[in-house]
């Protein structure tokens, strides 16, 4: 019995901004599968279209690209998922989206697409800006002889008509490589030489020996290219760059010669350009992107705080109630601190999470992320990096969760690592715990010249640290371990649009499922890791009979005070306890003792819960607000075995900059850990970030002590 024929598969593909997402979920009722690609963090939007009664077929959204040749991700996805590199499956027809309203440069891509021998059908998208300046479709589709549907991705209009003609195209595929241009003997006698050296299994093509030596080059990000095509690439011959001019001169000689002809004139964008002369402007458009990215951070800390409290109002009020209904024991110690503890610690960064999202969703379905990347790619450039990474850099001052996130908008895989990579170096809402009390406890309420605020300006001086930190440290790993040479900003302004909220709520809502499921479990596992730690073993031998204290207490301010004080005997003796004992020789260079090394193990559930931690550690109640008072005054007056204050400014200030640049969020690693596909960037992320926090901390100290501060 054979088996049964697999259903078409088909692949969308296009450049940025010509509607491709909007027109996948038209096609397939948003009924998507999303994935990684294969050892790729790019997201791979798999779903299945109806092509009519009892027909349907599997649609891959490819990223969006301007080109085939893989210099980025996006470009090497395109290439494999168009021509089934890598024992990949190819696709059976092509839906290219072609912007009408720019459509010389939208071509470029589908000459190449033909140049590959693909059966390829063209989406002319964005029909409703570009009518009147446009040949007659079928006209069009002579020129390239290519079948073509007019459609508007946002209304839906053209799409049946699209669905018929990808019918016909499956049942009458035409895949014959179409050359509208002929290479030089030089490029002739490369590409010959490049097919040549290609191993069984690799096809020896002409279009894929171009692309080889348009691609391939020393320093590139290429994975799977054989090694005898990558030598015979650069055995020598014509550079890179003579290739890149003949092909790309010849390429747009016949798109300007045959297709530029037929046009009545460019698309009407005099608003657009009107709008751009501020936006972009060198002075105002930074002003104006003030002034939204404000908004934005604004509504991070704000917007989201009632629906953070009230996660944390239902995940208490749930922990309560196990709390009660269960017996005391280490089964509701587990389900409570632990269990429940963990999930809301995961829930609670999620409205800051679909907020970031919904309002990137909707600067990028205006078409004004662009012009950012383009505004900011002059400054970000002497980072090594580009435009691009500023934003999720600018939104780690919220949380780094979401930031990491919000690096899949580069291109590059080198430039989101870089950025993964210093984005937790910016101070995040959940440092404010740990300044707010070292300041208020160790920096009295002066003015500064009687004017500013002392305790103000350090908040300010921690915020600039962070900011010059996270830049330095973009610099030094730019040049050594992700090091590579700079690749120029290619993007396209595209005309300014209303943003489709469906389309934002269904990406935003994605994104959010996603963080979910995926790094939730980690950080719950990590939770459960450090509750175990402080909470074993249960037999500490205390060294008074609290039992009996507390039974004998007389107001509910004693049994608070003898409960504190036997918990806090309870964890100097918890495994937790003894970890801050064993690590106290390596953080006492920095003037941390046993307790504040307690506290930092502490903090790796989340930063603020050093705070809490230093309160079980010294028997007071660890809020901010209030019973914080009773932390600070403790602190102020803890003294060392020789008579000496544990705190000092000094010791405020190294422990500021520790908290300011070691990497003690789980959180953080985890997503980190699922963005790059395993455990070796969380590492390292930690390993630099805390060897990095120990050396300014030491710095810190021990030269204020040289200086004659106290220490």
């Amino acid at each position: 019995m054979s088996e049964p024929r697999p259903r078409p598969l088909i692949a969308l593909a296009g450049n940025p901004n010509t509607g491709k997402t909007t027109l996948f979920n038209h096609l397939t009722g948003s009924r998507a599968r999303v994935g990684n690609y294969p050892g790729v963090t790019v997201e791979r939007r798999v779903a299945t279209m109806s092509l009519g009664p009892g027909q349907d077929a599997d649609l891959v959204d490819i990223p969006g690209t301007y080109s085939i040749v893989g210099r980025s991700a996006e470009e090497q996805i395109a290439i494999r998922e168009l021509t089934g590199l890598g024992g990949g499956r190819r696709p059976d027809l092509v839906v290219l989206c072609v912007d009408a309203t720019n459509l010389v440069r939208n071509l470029y891509l589908a000459l190449q697409l033909q140049e590959l021998g693909v059966n390829l059908v063209i989406a002319l998208t964005m029909m409703d800006e570009a009518r009147g300046i446009l040949p007659e479709p079928h006209k069009l589709g002579a020129v390239l002889q290519c079948s073509i549907a007019p459609v508007v991705a946002r209304s839906g209009e053209g799409v049946p008509a699209l669905v018929e003609l990808i019918r016909d195209r499956l049942a009458t595929p035409d895949a014959d490589p179409r050359w509208r241009w002929t290479p030089s003997r030089l490029l002739r006698g490369a590409m010959d030489r490049v097919s040549a050296a290609a191993p069984s299994g690799w096809p020896k093509d002409d279009a894929l020996a171009l692309w080889a030596l348009m691609s391939v080059t020393e320093t590139d990000e290429l994975h799977g290219v054989p090694p005898a095509v990558r030598s015979a690439v650069l055995i020598g011959g014509p550079s890179g760059e003579d290739i890149d001019e003949e092909v790309i001169t010849a390429r747009y000689r016949w798109l300007d010669e045959h297709i530029a002809p037929a046009l009545s004139g460019p698309p009407e964008r005099s608003l657009t350009d009107r709008v751009d002369s501020v936006l972009i402007h060198p002075i105002f458009g930074f002003v104006v992107f003030l002034g939204i990215m404000f908004v934005v951070f604004q509504s991070l800390f704000a917007w989201a705080d009632p629906a953070i409290t009230l996660i944390e109002d239902v995940f208490g009020a749930v922990g309560g109630w196990v709390a009660t209904s269960l017996p005391p024991g280490i089964l509701n110690d587990l389900l409570v601190n632990g269990v429940i503890g963990g999930m809301g610690s995961v829930v609670v960064f999620l409205p800051q999470i679909l907020l970031l999202f919904f309002m990137l969703g909707l600067l990028e379905d205006s078409g004004y992320m662009a012009r950012v990347a383009y505004l900011m790619d002059r400054v970000m450039r002497l980072m090594n990096l580009n435009g691009r990474a500023f934003v999720p850099m600018l939104s780690g001052f919220a949380c780094a969760i979401p930031a990491v996130m919000a690096t899949r908008t580069m291109e590059r895989q080198r430039d989101r690592l870089l950025t993964m990579m210093v984005v937790p170096l910016m101070t995040c809402s959940a440092r404010l715990p740990i300044y707010t009390l070292m300041i208020g406890a160790l920096f009295p309420p002066d003015r500064l010249w009687g004017v500013v605020p002392v305790q103000g300006l350090l908040m300010v001086f921690m915020y600039l640290f962070s900011v010059v930190m996270a830049l330095t440290a973009a610099w030094v790993l730019s040049r050594t371990v992700l090091k590579a040479p700079n690749v120029a900003l290619v993007l396209e302004l595209p005309p300014y649009r209303a943003p489709r909220l469906r389309d934002v709520l269904r990406m935003m809502t994605s994104r959010a499922s996603m963080f979910l499921r995926e790094a939730g479990t980690v950080i719950l596992g990590f939770t459960i890791l450090l509750w175990a730690l402080l909470s074993f073993p249960k037999d500490v031998a205390f060294t008074q009979d609290y039992e009996a204290q507390i039974a004998a207490a007389q107001t509910e301010a004693q049994v608070a005070e003898l409960t504190a004080a036997q918990d806090g005997e309870r964890l100097r003796g918890s495994y937790g306890g003894r970890l801050g004992h064993a690590i106290e020789p390596v953080i006492q260079p920095l003037g941390f003792d046993w307790k504040i090394g307690v506290g930092l193990i502490g903090a790796f559930a989340a930063r603020e819960v050093f705070v809490s931690t230093m309160g079980v550690v010294y028997g007071v109640g660890g809020d901010v607000n209030e019973e914080s008072v009773t932390l600070r005054e403790r602190m102020r007056s803890e003294l060392r075995d020789d008579g000496k204050p544990v705190y000092t400014p000094l010791v405020g200030m190294s422990l500021m900059a520790f908290f300011a640049l070691a990497c003690q969020c789980m959180s953080t690693l985890a997503v980190v850990k699922r963005e790059t596909g395993g455990w070796r960037w969380p590492a390292f992320l930690f390993v630099y970030m805390t060897s990095l926090a120990w050396t300014v901390s030491f710095v810190i100290y021990q030269g204020g002590r040289l200086l004659g501060f106290a220490g």
